[in-house]
C-alpha cells in the first residue's frame, strides 16, 4: 500500500520579471509592475509530498530526514534571496511559482521520494509540480457572495421540503462562495509561465465573479431557473462557462473547487465535455448543503 506524507517549509525571498532581450517599454508591458526594477518579494509557503510504503518503523521517511534535505538544498539558498541570482536555472527561465516548483523538485528528486511540490506565493496563488517535464498547475483563488434556495421546479412542495429542509426556504440564504480554478500547461522556456496571470484573472472576473456576485442565483441566473443551485451544479456550471475562454489562452481548466462554507465544498477535475447540459436535463435534485 503506498501511503503520501507531507512537509512543509517557507522562504521569504525577492524577484523580478525582466527578460533582457526586451526594452523596457516592452517588458512593462509584459510584466506590468512586476518588472519594476526594484523588484517586489513574498512568503512563500512550500509543501512537499512523498510516496512510499511503510518501513519497519511505520514511516514513509523519517521526516526529520526529509527536513535536513529541504533546508539544505532549497530553503538554506532561498530564504531572503534575490531569486533571479540564486540558482542559474532562474536566469534562464525566470522565477514565477511554475517554475520555482519545478526547480525545487529537480533539486530534492535525487533525495527524496517526490510525488508532488506545491508552492504557495501568496495565499490566493499557488502552483503545483509533478515531475512531468514543464507541465505545472497553476491556481487562483478568488471569492463571490451570493444567495440561492434549494428547489426543484420537478419536485412538489412537500418533496422539496424532505429533500431540501431549510435550505428551501422561500427567501432563500446566502453564502460567500470561494472559488479555486486550477489550470495546466507547459512552463514557457523564457518567461516561465504556463498562461498570462493578468488575462486568466480577467477570464474568470468576466465569466464567473461579476455575473455570480451578489446575486439571488435562482432568479439571475438563467442555468439555475431548472437547476438546483447546489454546490455541485454551481461548480458544473462554473466548468463549462470557464473551460473554452480558458483554453483561448493557451491553457487547460484543471479543476474547479467551490468552497461553499468552511463544513461544505465541491471538487470537478475538468476532463468531462459540457457536464452542466447533462445535469440541465435531468430530473433529478441536487444535494441539500446545510
Amino acid at each position: 500500500m503506498q501511503y503520501i506524507v507531507n512537509r512543509r517549509a517557507q522562504f521569504s525571498a525577492s524577484h523580478r520579471y525582466w527578460l533582457s532581450e526586451l526594452s523596457e517599454a516592452e517588458n512593462w508591458k509584459k510584466f506590468g509592475a512586476c518588472s519594476k526594477f526594484t523588484g517586489h518579494g513574498h512568503n512563500y509557503v512550500l509543501f512537499i509530498s512523498m510516496a512510499g510504503e511503510l518501513n519497519k518503523y511505520g514511516m514513509v521517511i523519517n521526516l526529520c530526514d526529509a527536513k535536513h534535505v529541504i533546508t539544505k538544498e532549497v530553503t538554506t539558498h532561498l530564504d531572503f534571496s534575490y531569486l533571479n541570482n540564486v540558482w542559474s536555472e532562474f536566469q534562464e527561465t525566470l522565477p514565477t511559482p511554475e517554475n520555482i516548483a519545478r526547480v525545487i523538485w529537480q533539486r530534492l528528486a535525487p533525495y527524496l521520494p517526490l510525488v508532488r511540490v506545491q508552492l504557495f506565493e501568496h495565499p490566493e496563488l499557488w502552483a503545483d509540480y509533478m515531475g512531468k517535464g514543464m507541465e505545472s498547475c497553476l491556481t487562483i483563488s478568488t471569492h463571490f457572495s451570493a444567495a440561492h434556495r434549494l428547489v426543484s421546479p420537478a419536485l412538489s412542495d412537500e418533496e422539496n421540503a424532505e429533500i431540501y429542509g431549510k435550505c428551501g426556504r422561500p427567501h432563500g440564504h446566502g453564502h460567500n462562495y470561494h472559488l479555486e480554478v486550477t489550470v495546466k500547461g507547459e512552463i514557457d522556456q523564457r518567461t516561465g509561465m504556463i498562461v498570462d496571470l493578468s488575462a486568466l484573472n480577467k477570464v474568470i472576473d468576466d465569466y464567473v465573479i461579476e455575473p455570480f456576485d451578489h446575486t439571488f442565483l435562482n432568479k439571475d441566473i438563467p442555468f439555475f431557473a431548472q437547476v438546483v443551485p447546489t454546490a455541485e451544479n454551481i461548480a458544473l456550471h462554473i466548468t463549462d462557462l470557464l473551460r473554452s475562454p480558458i483554453k483561448k489562452l493557451g491553457v487547460q481548466l484543471y479543476k474547479i473547487k467551490l468552497i461553499e462554507s468552511p463544513n461544505n465544498s465541491c471538487e470537478i477535475y475538468c476532463n468531462q465535455p459540457e457536464l452542466s447540459s447533462v445535469i440541465a436535463t435531468s430530473n433529478e435534485p441536487g444535494i441539500p448543503r446545510i
